[in-house]
This record gives structure tokens, sequence and C-alpha cells, in this order.
């Protein structure tokens, strides 16, 4: 009953993408990024289903049963964050530039081997990000209809596969619509049962108000500080994010959904840790169990709210899972191959190759999946990396000329270096076990836990300041963004020329 209900609308879901495909029309900016014709209530609802998935859901609910509000609601919260920032400083400049994909930056205003590293990092990151939300489908699946974990995860990712393929941003954006009215209307109905049923209960020291849980180590607060910053920064650099604000129909639009899934995303995310605080406190759930807001619906929930909010999860997780896929795909194929789009001049050979690489692209995230089986944390992970290696680049550039490829260089190679080697001394990742790749040594305990993502982040910020003072930008690497096609510091909007009209008379490339 409850999974066919589930079923039911991930049907509707999949239909709906593929039924959006046609308007691809065989053109990969409308692929890409919609042909950047989306308005502010589909681009708001495709950035909040990015957001709201199954780490800000089940992974939230886990973490915050077991150490406190601010230990899981911080990967709501710092989303949420992370889209109110670039709503008010990024959007509009973001969208204005008319790009394709993030790393088209990199290379406009950094030059070809820096949008080369910078992908590679984008790719690896996300793949972990697509893993988080394939290991939260997997445990539905195998909890609720009994298959096994690894037949979940690949069941999960070939139902996404299915519409993105086809249909890329515009499924994305039109599948998001369904899959953010489902998400809302089961957080309201679990607020309104919890409430009505078990109560409202804290645990001493768990609750939002409890801010101990961010002013000391003992209760985990480099960690939960970690966790915002992370996200909340590192996170601005997401390529599905900016994958969705570059499809925007103006910068206006852009900034307006930005800051309307800011506010849904922060919503959403305390409501599960509400929720969380009270199935531990008066139902006494924990992760020992499995993931607690499963065990909360399977064993309490009645059945059609059971159907509702694990239809939510579902179609949360397959929107995450499918703008990952689409953005890590146009980025390997885009800035690492260097393959362009081509119109008017018979198959275009970004959109076919696109489609081509998410093949690779799931394969990565499903061994990830399998091997990593955990949601918040693998978030978190993936954008630690990027806050290590390319939120300063990216926002130095954007706002201070100086800076040339050598500070990029920099930043991208001290902020990962210190942060992958202070990730491999340290036993556990935010709370949890290193399971990944941790060296046994006598320098570092668990309570350093935490402090790596801010000497990560604090090592590239000066990288990039000292590089940049001693190498400053030269002459010939402002002209490589001219030479390009389009200039950073471009004030006018470049939709025009970067996505021309179906029909003219000559191949265009962009």
């Amino acid at each position: 009953m409850i999974i066919a209900g589930v079923g039911l609308s991930v049907l509707a879901v999949v239909l709906v993408g593929i039924v959006v495909a046609r308007k691809v029309d065989g053109d990969s900016a409308n692929y890409l990024v919609a042909g950047r014709r989306l308005g502010t209530p589909l681009v708001a609802a495709s950035l909040m289903a990015a957001a709201v998935d199954s780490n800000a859901t089940v992974g939230n609910t886990d973490l915050t049963a077991s150490f406190g509000f601010w230990s899981g609601a911080s990967l709501a919260l710092g989303l949420a964050i992370c889209l109110l920032l670039t709503g008010l400083f990024l959007a509009r400049p973001m969208n204005r530039m008319g790009l394709f994909t993030l790393a088209d930056f990199y290379r406009l205003r950094y030059g070809r081997g820096v949008e080369v590293a910078s992908s590679v990092l984008m790719i690896f990151a996300f793949a972990i990000l697509m893993a988080g939300n394939l290991v939260a489908c997997g445990y539905l699946l195998e909890r609720f209809l009994g298959l096994d974990y690894t037949l979940g995860v690949l069941l999960a990712v070939a139902l996404v596969l299915v519409y993105t393929v086809g249909g890329g941003m515009f499924s994305d954006a039109y599948t998001a619509a369904i899959q953010i009215a489902i998400t809302v209307v089961a957080t309201v109905a679990l607020l309104w049962w919890v409430g009505a049923t078990i109560g409202f209960e804290i645990a001493e020291g768990m609750g939002p108000f409890d801010l101990g849980q961010l002013s000391s180590t003992d209760q985990g607060a480099p960690i939960n500080w970690a966790t915002l910053v992370s996200l909340g920064i590192g996170d601005i650099v997401a390529i599905d994010f900016m994958q969705r604000i570059f499809a925007a129909k103006n910068p206006d639009v852009a900034r307006r959904a930005c800051l309307t899934g800011a506010a849904g995303t922060a919503v959403v995310g305390v409501a599960y840790a509400l929720v969380a605080l009270s199935a531990a406190s008066v139902l006494g759930l924990s992760m020992d169990d499995g993931p607690v807001l499963f065990q909360l619906l399977d064993d309490h929930a009645p059945t059609g709210l059971t159907i509702l909010v694990l239809s939510g999860i579902v179609a949360a997780s397959f929107s995450t899972a499918s703008g990952a896929i689409l953005a890590t795909s146009a980025v390997a194929v885009r800035n690492v191959l260097g393959v362009r789009r081509v119109v008017d001049a018979g198959p275009d050979p970004l959109l076919r190759w696109t489609r081509v690489a998410m093949v690779p692209v799931v394969v990565a995230g499903v061994l990830v999946a399998l091997q990593v089986a955990q949601t918040g944390i693998l978030l978190t992970l993936a954008f630690d990396l990027m806050l290590a290696g390319l939120v300063v680049p990216f926002l130095l550039g954007m706002f201070w000329k100086r800076g040339g490829t050598r500070a990029a260089v920099a930043a991208l190679v001290v902020g990962l270096t210190v942060r992958i080697t202070l990730f491999v001394l340290t036993p556990t990742m935010y709370g949890v076990p290193n399971d990944v790749l941790h060296v046994p040594n006598a320098l570092v305990d668990a309570s350093f836990d935490g402090w790596p993502t801010f000497y990560g982040a604090v090592a590239s910020l000066l990288a990039y300041v000292v590089a940049a003072l001693v190498w400053p930008r030269t002459v010939t690497e402002e002209a490589w963004a001219l030479a390009d096609g389009l200039p950073v510091e471009a004030d006018v909007a470049a939709e025009e020329d970067a996505v021309p009209a179906r029909g003219t008379s000559a191949p265009v490339t962009a």
C-alpha cells in the first residue's frame, strides 16, 4: 500500500518529465538552461527542490535526534543561507553573464587550466552529493519494500535518468513544481500529526534555544558551525543551483527565486528538526535502528501520512539527483572536454555528448552511495571540498579584479591540500567515524572535528590574497575573457549573444 502510493507519485513525476522533454527541440541551450526562459515560480521551485532533498529531511532528522537541533537543522539552514546570500549578491550578475555552466566563469576569469581543475573538483563533489540522495532512496525501498539496498539505489537512479536524459533543465524545473507541492503539503501534514498525537517535546539541551550547541565544543559547536559555513558559503559554488539561476529569464527573476527558495528551505528544515526532537524524546527513536524518520513513519504514523511524506522525500531526492546529473555532465563535456554548442549545422554536439556523459556520472554516484551509506554527512563533505578549493577564487574573482590565474591556482591547491590532509588525519567527520579515508595518528583526535572546515577555507583565502598581491592579473589574462566572448565585469545582459535564436542562416557556437 505504502510503496504503491509512493510509486504513483513517482510515476506522475517521471511522466511529466518525459512530456516536457519535447521543449528541448534538439538545442543544448534548451537542455542545459531551459532556453533562459523560466519565470520565478519554476526557478524558485527547482532551487527549493534541490535544497530540500533527502539530506535536509532524512539526514536532518537523523542528526537532530542524535545530537540536537543545530546538528541536523544546520543542513537545511545552511542551504537557506546559501540561497539568501546568492539572491542578495550573486544571482543578478551571474544571470546577466549568460553562462551555460558555473565552470564557464572560471575559464573567463582565470583561463583554461583553472577551468579544467575547477571542473574536476565540481564533478567529484557532485558525485558525492548525488550519492547522498541515492542513499536515502535505497534505504526507503529496503525498509518499505524489502528490496536489497543496492537494488534500491540502482532503481532510483534509473528512474531519475529516464526523464533527465530526455528533458534536461526543462524536465527538472517542471517536475520540481510537482515535487515541491508534495513536499510542502507533506511537511504541514506531518507537523499537524505530531502535534496532535505525540506532542512536541524536546529533551533538555537538545532544542533550538539551547545555544550550547553553537558555543560549546563538548556539545559539537565546531561541527555545527562547520556545517553552517560549508553549506552556507561552500554551496554558493553549487553547479546545480547556478544552472537554475542561469535558466531564469532575467536577473530579477533569478534574485526573487533565490530569496523565495531560501525562505521555503528554512521553514521545511526547521519543521523536520522539530519532528525529530519529539520522536527522540517521546518515542525514544534513534539512528541505531535505521533512519529516524523512516521508523516514525513505518511504526507510528497513519498510512496516508506515510505515503505523503515518503513521496515528498523521494520527489525532492529525485530533483536533486536530476540537477546534479545534468550539471555534472554538462561540466564534464563542455568544460573538461571542450565541446561547444552548435546551432543549425546538424545535431548539437553539446547536447548529444552531455546525454552520453550522464552514464559515467551516474556510475560514479552509485559507487559512492554503495561505499558510504550516509545522507547528511555526504552533503556536508561535498561542499566542504568546494569551500576549500573554489569559493575564494569565485567570490574574489567576482568582486576584486587584482587576482589572476596564479592566485586562483594557489587558492585551489593550498585550500584543498590543507582540507584533505586534515580530513585524513581526523578520526571522525561531522560526528560520525571517518570510514572513508583515515590514517591513524597521535596528532589529531575526535575533538578536532569541525575545525578542518575553517582551516581549509582560511588557507585558501590567504593563498589567493598573497598570490594576487605578488602576481597581479596581467593584461593577457584580462584579454582571455574578451577573446572568449564575455568579460567577467559585463554589466549588460548577454542572453541574445549566448543563446541565439534557432533558424539563423549560419552555424552558431557558444
